[in-house]
């Protein structure tokens, strides 16, 4: 969120993504103004459900949706040095594109919102707004029959961190199986607020080192030959993400461009077996740190047995596992994308 203000949450049902993106908020948040928890539903066709609109029966009458979305972007432009938090919880349960085109327009354009015509406000509603620059939207998602995929358009304007649940996080939970509760920790962040916008807002020198440039062209290289290649955008905001990681404490190089990669980089790569497989290998190659001849034995015919954790080998340890759960996907069910139900 440091790096840009919208992400998305993606992966496997139930595995604490809402829980993650609403503990943050009310660990950093002075008060419940400051966030909003909002499930979307799957009749949202326009931007009504967030933005509401102006009443054509009655003049100068706004009609608020029913969430607190709209006046939760007001509250924020009016105290822009505390972070305010607009959660989306099932993101795609209807097409984003339809209800939430203004707020991607807005993103990189930085131009305004326009909400009514009238020469004046109305019920404290302004004519337009803009995004405040301390606004955070977090959207989460699940993948199944009742959702949609995302298109290039919302995926290049987030940075997409995927959940996953291993055995040892079962067995884990298995010992202790409590629920969170979140009221332990309300406000305990609050006086760390103003900077997390400091950090999120100023702006800096973000070039990459020489052999990270180099990294990042490589996988571009590969990616473009399924279609999948990144633009300006996304080279900036992966420069940005490892300058704010490594601002914010990560220092191991490898690690920095592994997250680079699983949230900017994969997240476009979707399509049929024969288009995908092309593209996967010479992926996974990059994530290794010597390839022989060997290499299809070792890793695409021994999938199951791989240690991904403690192999030396693997560079871009999320980076390689997802690559190869995405070619077994792809070989299995002639289909897969990084979004996984």
């Amino acid at each position: 969120m440091a790096t840009k203000p919208f992400v998305l949450l993606s992966g496997l049902s139930g595995s604490g993504k809402t829980k993650l993106a609403e503990a943050f908020a009310k660990w950093i948040c002075e008060n419940e103004d400051q966030y909003a928890l909002i499930p979307v539903g799957a009749d949202w066709t326009n931007r009504e459900p967030l933005l509401g609109y102006p009443n054509a029966l009655k003049d100068n009458e706004y009609v608020k949706p029913d969430n607190d979305a709209l006046d939760l972007l007001i509250r924020a432009k009016e105290n822009e040095d505390k972070p305010y938090f607009l959660i989306l919880d099932e993101m795609n349960l209807s097409h984003v594109e339809r209800y939430f085109a203004d707020f991607l327009s807005t993103m990189e354009s930085k131009n305004f919102i326009p909400l009514h015509k009238m020469e004046s406000e109305i019920n404290e509603i302004p004519k337009k707004i803009k995004l405040p620059k301390n606004l955070f939207i977090v959207g989460t998602v699940n993948i199944d029959e009742t959702t949609y995929m995302f298109s290039p358009k919302v995926l290049d304007r987030a940075n997409t961190i995927e959940f996953r649940v291993n055995e040892n996080d079962i067995e884990g939970f298995l010992k202790k199986p409590n629920d969170v509760d979140l009221d332990k920790i309300k406000g305990l962040g609050k006086y760390m607020a103003s900077n997390f916008v400091d950090i999120s807002t100023k702006k800096e020198d973000y070039q990459l080192g020489k052999n990270q440039q180099k990294e990042v062209h490589k996988f571009f290289k590969e990616l473009q030959k399924s279609g999948a290649e990144f633009g300006y955008r996304t080279a900036f905001e992966i420069s940005k993400l490892i300058y704010k990681l490594k601002e914010l404490g990560l220092n191991d190089e490898n690690d920095k461009l592994d997250i680079a990669i699983m949230q900017k980089m994969l997240p476009k790569l979707h399509g049929s077996r024969t288009k995908l497989t092309r593209t996967l290998k010479p992926l996974a190659k990059l994530c290794l740190e010597k390839v022989d001849n060997k290499f299809e034995k070792e890793y695409f015919e021994n999938f199951d047995n791989i240690n991904f954790k403690d192999d030396v080998n693997i560079k871009y340890k999320l980076s390689f596992e997802k690559i190869m759960r995405m070619y077994k996907n792809a070989i299995e069910n002639g289909f897969a994308s990084y979004a996984e139900a």
